[in-house]
């Protein structure tokens, strides 16, 4: 019957009343590009079987047509329908909510509370639809997993009318109805929207609640359809069936807490989750899913164990599917498992109540005896009287651990701890290996041994296993633990100091004057030429202003003989106040005569030997401080000078060096230990830790290491620093390339046959290394002249020709620079070649050339030096690279030649240095000479390759040659064809 015939109707009351109690008499099936069609369930039924807001709704509807459906018994019924569309669609089911319908109907209001769920947690994108051959704009769902695994349980779940009319294919077209008329409807609630002037205005408009007329655009929307379905499809799928929530364990009664309660017994419930349509995360019950669900949920839980297979040893909880779990496997869920079950698909929820914590150590000075109370500012002979402290955090606020808490967490493992009942994780176990650590400190302190300073030292800025970011009362080691360096105080320049210092000066007193003062040794590094001798005389005229100022003890400066007379002329020229005595010489001063002398001096000079010798005359004083200079000199810490100097008492130290790493790292551990004993541990530890992984396998990190440790108690500047110094002059490199003549290259055959027939010698395998240096050398002087290597005192010239190209181009550089009015400083390593070279020089440069060698007496070098150094002196001079390579200043000479090279870079750039410094007003030239073809060109093009990596690690010296094997030294030391000119 349509629905528009006549019937007597009963009473409104009574019409509500039957309906709210009665099935409703309609059918309904969704049918594409049409609408939800109606129909009555039996012959007899009409409106006023309908509740009135229904009737009313329907009343304007008339039956226009006849639909095929398909019903129970598989026959085809003729039915006469009404047709709703989309909007009326969704009225109508909101309608019928009070009262019972049919299934279909159900199942219609099932899939609008999915697709407004859906909405609601916008998993929705515009996109382009065809629509009665037209390209529309629409509103589709986003097919996140969620949205796909609903539309898989709409699938199975349509009722029997809906699956055999349309089935799947209708059911998709009215959901994409539905989430389009909800989306229009969502935007509609929320007020107009004004796109006037703006460029993307018609595709908001387009997408509101009036459909937009966008026939302009059809062939563009058409064209970018595609496009928009591949953009949709692209969205994250991270919202998983499956999702796992932390729970803390169960709290225990106050009173049954014991501090040292064992944390593994405690069990934590990983629970499992699901995440519903709407977004919601509910609790999986295993009895209240359907078979597809639990399926999916089981499916679920199988990837989490394959991500994080320590689930699978859990202990299962008998009523629901959750994992109990132990403290350390929530630790490995912590740090590994959650971020490789959420990579899963399997995100992991954890709890907001466990503090995350970054656990700090603070050093505390232990108050000494002082009227006020306070603890006292110590120095480095001090150290030992400190505590270690452990706090929650970097804040100066945060809790500071208890003596018991320590004792509790000591006893403990792993990431996650209980501290006074809360549950705290430190990545790494760092609270309870740092509690570990401070008990471990406070025991050792207690003890018969407690810290030195080196150890504290390497403690702070090393080893401990979580930061110190508070010292109080130790404000040096405060500095470093801060900022990695020290912060010394500026100070005013002495005005007894008759130099004004450099800015760069002027820094280096004020660290200088801050070590002295909180007796800390230092390591003055700056690069030769730079004033390291002026800045320690400004720190001894900071110490005593005047001559009247009472001393503080007097400093001891040990140096090479060399520069003794230089330290006594410099301080003559910029202290004239301070009173320095000489103790060197046969007649040097004993016993009570050198107390006397000790007492009324301001600084005693002495060299390396004398120290060595009056070991026990000088130890038997007591010093202010020990200067010494060259200390690269003493870096065999096995040699009597490096012991003498180590046993002599001072209140500071102070080593000065241009190359602090001269040969090995071992030379840097040993400058530092001679002012600061013990900071870089043993010989053998330092080895283990820091000279074999940077020597051998350029280890970044323990070069950082190695940097933190030493860069306080170390000063070092560079010249080519234009920060440090801009008045030094332009320097350039040459490389001389000399060939040899026939008779140097059959000499040097000879020399290589020699050896090689000693390495193949078993006789000889013994002494492999001493043959192997004894070659080199050789070699070295068979390129300087056959002359130096036969040593029979023959001529350097045979029948007017010259016997080395070496010599025959020194003779045309060293003539050219005298007829050009500069002189030049020629370094050998060799004292006989250099004596050869001056008898052979004189009558070319009109004049004697001196020879300034170990051999000669501190009066003799002291007068070379003074000779070359004023307006009449000779043309050139000629050191050795041990007598004239260190400590003097030769700025007379504006040309260097290094006639043969030393393997060590860093002791020819000091040698460099003898000229190249402070008070050089030319430009410099340096002329390295080589033999080409020979084993002199080979070796200078491995040393120019590591000589920016020298400065931190050079092999020791030539040492390193005899650890090759045979083939590679005949490769090294053979000869080249290009070798011989003639």
């Amino acid at each position: 019957m349509p629905l528009d015939s006549r019937r007597n109707r009963s009473t409104d009351t009574d019409s509500t009343t039957a309906a709210t109690t009665r099935t409703l008499p309609l059918h309904a099936l969704w049918r594409p590009g049409v609408g939800l069609a109606l129909w009555w369930a039996h012959p007899d039924a009409g409106p006023d079987d309908l509740p009135r807001e229904i009737a009313d709704q329907l009343s304007s509807r008339r039956s226009r047509r006849e639909a095929a459906i398909i019903g129970e018994t598989g026959h085809r019924d003729f039915v006469r329908t009404i047709t709703l569309g989309a909007a009326s669609t969704v009225g109508f089911l909101d309608l019928t909510r009070p009262h019972p319908v049919s299934g279909e109907i159900t199942w219609y209001r099932y899939l609008l509370d999915g697709v407004r769920r859906h909405v609601g947690a916008g998993a929705v994108a515009p996109g382009v639809a065809e629509i009665g051959g037209e390209p529309l704009f629409r509103w589709q769902a986003v097919p996140t997993t969620s949205w796909r695994s609903w539309m898989a349980v709409v699938s199975t779940t349509a009722p029997s009318v809906v699956a055999d009319n349309g089935g799947s294919e209708a059911t998709a077209d009215l959901i994409a109805e539905l989430v389009d008329h909800e989306c229009r409807g969502r935007i509609a609630a929320g007020g107009p929207i004004d796109t006037h002037d703006h460029p993307a205005g018609w595709l908001v408009h387009a997408l509101g609640p009036d459909v937009a007329d966008l026939a302009e655009k059809r062939t563009r929307l058409r064209s970018s359809a595609g496009a928009w379905m591949q953009w949709n499809s692209t969205a994250p799928q991270d919202d998983s069936m499956v999702v796992l929530r932390l729970h803390e364990p169960d709290e225990e009664p106050e009173d049954a807490w014991r501090p040292h309660a064992d944390a593994d017994s405690a069990r934590w419930r990983l629970e499992v989750c699901r995440r519903v349509s709407d977004g919601r995360i509910v609790p999986v019950v295993p009895h209240r899913l359907d078979t597809h669900e639990l399926d999916r949920v089981t499916s679920g839980l199988a990837t989490a164990v394959r991500a994080f297979p320590e689930l699978s040893q859990a202990e299962p909880d008998r009523h629901t599917l959750d994992f109990l779990l132990t403290t350390p496997t929530v630790e490995r869920l912590f740090a590994a498992g959650a971020s490789a079950l959420t990579d899963a698909g399997c995100p992991v929820l954890l709890p907001r109540t466990i503090a995350e914590v970054r656990p700090t150590l603070g050093l505390r000075a232990r108050p000494v005896a002082t009227s006020t109370g306070r603890a006292a500012q110590i120095g480095a002979a001090e150290v030992g009287e400190f505590e270690w402290r452990l706090a929650l955090g970097d804040d100066p606020a945060a809790s500071t651990l208890s003596d018991a808490d320590l004792a509790d967490l000591a006893r403990r493992q792993g990431d996650l701890v209980r501290v006074r009942g809360v549950w705290m994780r430190a990545e790494g176990a760092a609270l309870t290996r740092a509690a570990a650590f401070v008990v471990a400190q406070r025991a050792q302190a207690a003890s018969d041994h407690p810290a030195d300073l080196g150890e504290l030292f390497n403690l702070v800025v090393d080893t401990v296993p979580v930061p110190v970011t508070s010292i109080d009362g130790l404000a040096w080691l405060d500095d470093i633990a801060a900022g990695g360096a020290l912060r010394p105080t500026p100070i005013t320049p002495p005005p007894s100091l008759h130099a004004e210092l450099r800015p760069y000066q002027q820094r280096g007193l004020d660290w200088l004057a801050y070590l002295s003062a909180n007796r800390i040794g230092g390591v003055l590094a700056d690069d030769m030429g730079l004033g390291k001798t002026l800045q320690v005389i400004a720190l001894l005229c900071h110490e005593k202003p005047d001559s009247t100022a009472p001393g503080t003890g007097p400093t001891l400066v040990v140096c090479p003989m060399s520069v003794v007379g230089n330290w006594e002329r410099e301080i003559a020229r910029f202290a004239p106040h301070l009173r320095v005595v000489v103790h060197h010489g046969v007649a040097r001063a004993g016993g009570a005569t050198f107390a006397a002398l000790h007492a009324d001096a301001d600084v005693v000079l002495t060299t390396f030997a004398t120290a060595t010798r009056d070991r026990r005359l000088l130890g038997g004083h007591p010093w202010r401080r020990i200067v010494v200079d060259e200390a690269q000199h003493v870096k065999n810490v096995a040699t009597k000078a490096a012991k003498a100097l180590r046993a002599l008492p001072a209140d500071h130290r102070i080593a000065l060096t241009g190359t602090p790493v001269e040969n090995r790292l071992e030379d840097l551990r040993a400058v530092i230990d001679l002012v600061n004993p013990g900071l870089l541990g043993s010989a053998s530890r330092f080895r283990a830790r820091f000279a074999e992984p940077i020597e051998r396998d350029r280890d970044a990190a323990a070069i950082r290491r190695l940097g933190a440790l030493t860069r306080p108690f170390i000063l070092r500047r560079e010249k080519t620093d234009p920060s440090i110094i801009t008045d030094l002059p332009e320097k350039t490199d040459i490389t001389v390339r000399a060939n040899l003549t026939v008779e140097q290259a059959a000499l040097y055959r000879a020399v290589i046959d020699e050896l090689m027939d000693a390495l193949r010698s078993k006789q000889q395998r013994t002494i492999r290394r001493r043959n192997i240096l004894a070659a080199l050398t050789r070699l070295k002087q068979v390129c300087n002249h056959p002359a130096h290597y036969l040593g029979d005192g023959s001529g350097l010239l045979r029948r007017d020709r010259h016997r080395s190209g070496k010599v025959e181009l020194l003779v045309d550089i060293l003539t050219t620079a005298a007829a050009e009015g500069d002189r030049a400083l020629i370094f050998t390593q060799f004292a006989a070649f250099g004596e050869l070279l001056s008898d052979w020089l004189e009558p070319y440069l009109g004049e004697p050339i001196p020879v300034l060698h170990g051999g000669r007496t501190r009066t003799d070098r002291d007068q070379m030096v003074d000779r070359f150094q004023g307006g009449d002196g000779p043309p050139a001079m000629i050191a050795t690279l041990k007598a004239g390579g260190t400590g003097l200043n030769l700025t007379a000479a504006n040309h260097v030649v290094h006639v043969d090279r030393w393997w060590n870079p860093a002791v020819e750039d000091q040698a460099t240095d003898r000229a190249y410094r402070i008070g050089q007003q030319q430009r410099v030239q340096v002329h390295r000479f080589l033999c080409v073809g020979t084993l002199e060109e080979r070796i200078d093009e491995m040393i120019s390759a590591k000589r920016e990596l020298s400065r931190l690690t050079v092999s020791a010296g030539e040492n390193w040659l005899s650890d090759l094997g045979d083939d590679e030294l005949f490769d090294l030391f053979r000869l080249r064809d290009e070798a011989v000119s003639e």
